[in-house]
């Protein structure tokens, strides 16, 4: 079927179903341009959903968990997830909307000439029609007018009073109307066969040449739209393939995760290192009972201080994980800490001619005060070193339990061994350039390696004493961790206090629990548990003493403004004028740590002293 045969007479129409066809590509091309749009839009959401969960730098630690990695291989996956939406973006760019929109311009092109040639045609075609319509009308009007002539000589001649010469002259006037009639005959027959002959080369030939034209461009333009359809179709099944390696490895990860690995991880990560704590011991109060309430006080004098803190470096036993009962709490803490505006003198105090052993560092209040406390106030005495929570984990790790500590210390020194071990392969690496020098002095001068060679060596020296510092402490930390045997047993400070037993155990410096505020582990030891220690149990707490714990160093030195008596648990008694060394500043509490000398350390109120911090402290 061809449209110059069939269609001769629909200019018009075939004009508007082009046009009709080409604003559809358009359509279609835009259509693409959107679903790309909507592909990169799609990819950037899952690129951004991917980067937002990806671990931080303080959760790296997660990755030891089998299904932490699990969910973060799926992220990476579900990464090239998005980039494969990219690609459908990209290749329905270059293979369909840049073809599309170069060939909608080809097309317009090429119709535009098409339907112009046509055009032209058809006005040759109606310029024939008019001309041969001009030469019509002039064979028409000769004629009529050569009728009327002869009409007029026939009646000039019928008339007998009319001339001769009248007569004639009419007659001459019809024979030259008849000659132009007949000459106007023979001009519109002559248009009119070449008229015939323009109009069949028209419609039978020049026509269905641009209509056969027309025609193969509308079915090149219907077979561009398939190919962009199937192409549409294509770009999606090609990175099926890929798409389902992602999602393959999505499921390969998660059938990777392992339940009981990751609750054996668990152990690992958490195991402190400490033994349970063993029983308590029976507590035999009928001898308190001859004593009364008020004989109770929770207040040791200045010597029983001195001589708990000298045996608190003897025996420390840590027992993990015990919080203290609240009454218990209450009978047992200290005054809050506020900075006395009268401090009391020593003379001030009455000797009882019957004394008993109190908790160290602790006022003489009534028994009955305690019991109001529990239900106004809690303890506000905190542990030394939560009192420095504050800042940063000290280099020892000191702050953790002791298999906590152990595998971050080991961590720490294999990351020196290989520190060292990267330092090393430069050094020897050098050094053979260096005798590749030697030998070849055109290569380059064996001095100019001798500076970084020195640097080398310093770094090598650093690394190596701190890994010397690092082993150090891990060997202290081996050497102290616990082996299985008895259970120690413990008893409650209330015990130890109504049967007066000289004080051999560890008193803890505050009435806080062995637990720190902040989460960390602390080495102090709880009231509760200030048991009678047995001699294989004053060894065991020996492995767990902390000289470094102990032993801050100084930051400055303090002048005392004010006498301060120190009855308080954990402050320390100065006089006026005192000098002492300043281990810790002022938390914003209104306390100052001091030291008198190795043994003697506490707090003593900031508004008592005068503070000289040394400059690099100021600075840090």
């Amino acid at each position: 079927m061809s449209w110059g045969t069939e269609l001769w007479d629909q200019f018009d129409n075939l004009e508007k179903h082009t046009q009709w066809g080409i604003d559809f590509v358009e359509k279609y091309t835009k259509f693409v341009k959107e679903r790309s749009e909507i592909e990169l839009n799609y990819a950037r959401q899952i690129r951004n959903l991917s980067k937002k969960y990806q671990p931080k730098k303080k959760e790296e630690d997660e990755n030891k968990y089998t299904w932490c990695r699990a969910f973060y291989s799926t992220l990476n996956e579900l990464n090239d997830y998005a980039g494969q939406h990219e690609v459908i973006a990209e290749n329905m760019t270059s293979q369909i909307i840049a073809d599309l929109t170069r060939y909608a311009q080809e097309v317009k092109t090429e119709r535009k000439s098409h339907f112009h040639d046509g055009r032209k045609a058809q006005q040759q075609v109606e310029a024939s029609w008019k001309q041969l319509e001009s030469c019509k009308r002039k064979f028409e009007r000769d004629c009529k007018e050569a009728d009327r002539a002869q009409q007029y000589f026939e009646k000039m001649d019928a008339d007998i009073n009319v001339t001769k010469a009248d007569v004639e002259k009419a007659r001459q006037q019809a024979q030259m109307r008849h000659q132009m009639a007949s000459d106007s005959k023979n001009e519109y027959s002559s248009y009119l066969q070449k008229f015939n002959q323009e109009q069949n080369e028209h419609y039978y030939t020049i026509i269905p040449n641009i209509f056969q034209k027309i025609q193969a461009m509308e079915e090149k333009r219907i077979e561009r739209m398939g190919e962009s359809l199937k192409t549409f179709a294509e770009v999606d099944r090609q990175i099926l393939p890929i798409i389902g390696k992602c999602l393959d490895g999505m499921t390969q990860v998660a059938e990777s995760i392992e339940p009981k690995n990751d609750s054996s991880q668990v152990i690992e990560s958490y195991k402190s290192g400490f033994e349970p704590p063993g029983d308590v011991e029976f507590e035999d109060y009928g001898q308190a009972m001859k004593r009364t309430v008020s004989e109770t006080s929770l207040n040791n004098s200045r010597s029983d201080n001195k001589a708990e803190r000298s045996s608190k470096s003897k025996s420390k036993t840590l027992w993990p994980f015990i919080k203290k009962n609240k009454l218990m709490s209450l009978l047992t803490s200290p005054i809050p800490r506020q900075p006395p505006p009268d401090p009391p003198s020593p003379s001030a105090v009455t000797p009882d001619p019957c004394p008993t052993p109190q908790t160290p560092k602790q006022s003489k209040e009534p028994l009955s005060h305690r019991f109001n406390d529990l239900m106004t106030s809690k303890p506000k005495m905190h542990c030394l070193r939560s009192l420095r929570r504050g800042g940063s984990n000290p280099e020892d790790f000191s702050h953790l339990p002791p298999e906590q500590r152990r595998k971050k210390l080991q961590a720490k020194i294999d990351d020196i061994n290989k520190d060292i071990q990267k330092e090393m392969d430069q050094r020897d690496a050098l050094t053979k350039m260096k005798e590749v020098y030697v030998k070849n002095p055109q290569m380059g001068d064996p001095n100019s390696v001798e500076p970084r060679l020195g640097e080398i060596a310093n770094n090598i020296e650093k690394l190596q004493a701190e890994a010397q510092k690092f082993e150090g402490w891990l060997a202290e930390v081996e050497g102290r961790m616990p082996v299985k045997s008895d259970p120690p047993r413990r008893t409650s400070v209330l015990y130890e206090t109504q049967n007066s037993t000289p004080p051999t155990t560890n008193n803890n410096n505050c009435a806080q629990d062995r637990e720190s505020p902040d989460g960390s582990y602390t080495e102090e030891q709880s009231s509760e548990v200030q048991s009678k220690v047995q001699p294989e149990t004053a060894e065991s707490g020996d492995e767990f003493d902390d000289p470094d714990e102990e032993m801050l160093p100084t930051i400055g030195t303090c002048k005392a403004l004010y006498p301060f008596e120190g009855h308080n648990e954990g402050t320390i008694a100065v006089t006026e004028g005192e000098l002492l060394y300043v281990i810790e500043e002022d938390k914003g509490d209104g306390w100052t740590r001091v030291r008198r000398n190795e043994e003697e350390e506490g707090y003593v109120p900031t508004s008592y002293v005068e503070v000289f911090l040394d400059s690099n402290a100021k600075d840090s």
